[in-house]
């Protein structure tokens, strides 16, 4: 898959993904509807689907950079880093994203926005004190090359989105917890069965964002870091980078499930890192893939 296929693939994941939201939004409100016989609940639904979508889109970026700490960041404030995501901007053909500083000592970085005209960079300073030049260069290289073929808007409208259905069912389930909303006639077998059912869709909700998120991170970190390292011309540059960024087992100090995913490796600390190497269940459900594979194969890239 090439950058145009791989963009055009993100774009109508982008949509799916909205659609699929909206309507998973509604099938919850309409049970809690149903199940405290109220109407104007799923009206609420409807709205929030509806905001939280475009909310999504046009607004998550924001979201994710002022939860994560992220500070705007001019020419004048860090030279060698504006320089290095200019010039990598300018290589790859791309607009000159907005360029953020994470004030956390954990070596990470990530991209986010809708579009390539409406991105921003973030990384920490703990990236900034514990790289060189040329590893600083492909890391930027990478999220580049997620600005490039539209791995933001995928990304940053998840995170935004599993934030808001782990949200829905907390509620709901906050509200079970208390007793509220038993209006229904308990003696209604069928109305029973249907509760029982949209209990356990709402309290599974989490786990298909979970889901959601797995489906979406594995393979575009590959795809990125082999179009980084075409980008700079040195594969090595990022498999360092990598190295120094998994050798630090200290999670980030504003860290949220709901975004760990945009980041350039884990920022959940040494159990989430460590599971990225393992076999079994803890390496099915992370959100990266292995970072000594990704190592292996920029080491063994020619270009």
């Amino acid at each position: 898959m090439n950058l145009w296929t791989q963009a055009d693939s993100n774009k109508q994941r982008s949509l799916f993904l909205i659609f699929g939201f909206v309507v998973f939004v509604l099938a919850i409100g309409w049970f809690i509807a149903y199940y405290y016989n109220s109407p104007g609940i799923f009206i609420i639904a409807a709205v929030i689907a509806i905001v939280q979508s475009l909310v999504g889109y046009y607004s998550g970026d924001k979201i994710v950079l002022l939860t994560s700490g992220a500070q705007e960041i001019k020419k004048s404030d860090n030279p060698m880093l504006w320089n290095v995501v200019e010039n990598l901007a300018i290589t790859a053909g791309l607009p000159m994203p907005k360029v953020y500083i994470i004030p956390d000592n954990a070596p990470n970085a990530f991209a986010t926005g809708r579009d390539p005209k409406h991105a921003s960079v973030a990384v920490t300073t703990g990236l900034l004190e514990r790289l060189n030049k040329s590893e600083l260069q492909g890391v930027i290289a990478h999220e580049m090359s997620h600005v490039g073929n539209r791995d933001i808007l995928v990304m940053t409208v998840v995170a935004v989105l599993v934030s808001v259905i782990a949200l829905v069912s907390d509620i709901f389930i906050r509200a079970q917890w208390f007793g509220f909303g038993r209006n229904r006639d308990e003696n209604n077998g069928g109305g029973g069965l249907m509760a029982i059912f949209g209990l356990i869709a709402i309290i599974l909700a989490p786990f298909v964002g979970m889901l959601v998120q797995l489906a979406i991170s594995r393979k575009r970190e590959f795809l990125a870091d082999a179009d980084g390292a075409l980008l700079t011309r040195y594969p090595d540059g990022l498999a360092d980078a990598l190295e120094k960024i998994s050798s630090y087992k200290a999670p980030m100090r504003r860290v949220s499930s709901a975004t760990s995913h945009l980041f350039i490796s884990s920022p959940m600390g040494a159990a989430d890192k460590d599971s990225t190497e393992s076999s079994g269940l803890a390496k099915l459900f992370s959100t990266h893939p292995p970072i000594k594979e990704r190592i292996n194969i920029l080491r063994g890239m020619k270009v």
